[in-house]
């Protein structure tokens, strides 16, 4: 591989746990509004939204969550409109928590995310998540023009297959047009760096309070946090080198 051909030229977000804590501080506190609103007496505490996660996607959650937990839920004619109508409200209650600035960016997020900017660098998100909770996360913290940094969101169900398939990612990398050799992938989980390095992407593990301890095998690196990480460094690890932040 030539050196060109291993250029850095985009950086590929996750969006959960990656950008922010937004499962801790957003999305469990959301399906419990919309379980509520729906007159149901579901509540998902800390401990079982932890295992929930193993399941990407929030409406595969719910459903996930029924067949094991509340399988009389899922006998109903209209079970298929009923979790979509869930997925709906939560959507609606995260986005509003989203918007007060209730849910902010993990450190060195937004630093780094403008210094690849000023560098050159093309941004891209890949994410299970809705677009309109990508809009919702990002405008309070960045501005107005958060989602124009962005040349290419991969978000919600534009793929069918969520992660850990690497579906999302290939999606992304078709549409920016470039190899996975000249991108880095940003993820917080294990089931996220299955779907990056799927879609052979080098990728930086940032682990959140769900999933630290996952196995992160393969990573070009394990960090706390993007704080104190320079687009030189994420040139080296691009290219194998070792790097101490």
């Amino acid at each position: 591989m030539s050196a060109n051909s291993a250029a850095l030229q985009a950086l590929i977000f996750d969006v959960d746990g990656t950008l922010a804590d937004t499962e801790r501080d957003g999305h469990r506190p959301a399906f419990n509004a919309a379980f509520r609103e729906a007159g149901l007496d579901w509540h998902w505490d800390e401990a079982l939204y932890g295992e929930l996660l193993a399941v990407t996607g929030g409406k595969e959650r719910i459903a996930h969550f029924v067949a094991r937990h509340q399988p009389e839920f899922a006998q109903q004619p209209d079970y298929a409109e009923r979790v979509a109508a869930l997925h709906k409200a939560k959507t609606r209650h995260y986005t509003q928590l989203a918007a007060s600035g209730a849910i902010p960016l993990r450190p060195g997020v937004a630093r780094l995310l403008h210094e690849a900017r000023s560098a050159g660098l093309r941004l891209a998100v890949a994410t299970t998540t809705t677009p309109e909770n990508v809009s919702a996360l990002l405008v309070p913290a960045l501005g107005p023009d958060a989602m124009a940094w962005f040349e290419v969101i991969g978000a919600g169900d534009v793929v069918p297959a969520k992660k850990p398939a690497p579906d999302i990612y290939l999606w992304v990398l078709e549409r920016l047009g470039l190899p996975a050799s000249n991108c880095l992938a940003f993820e917080d989980s294990e089931n996220g760096l299955k779907a990056s390095l799927g879609a052979g992407l080098a990728t930086i593990v940032t682990p959140c309070d769900y999933t630290r301890g996952q196995d992160f095998g393969g990573a070009a690196a394990v960090l706390d946090s993007l704080e104190g990480v320079a687009t030189s460094d994420l040139r080296a690890w691009l290219s194998g080198a070792a790097v101490s932040v």
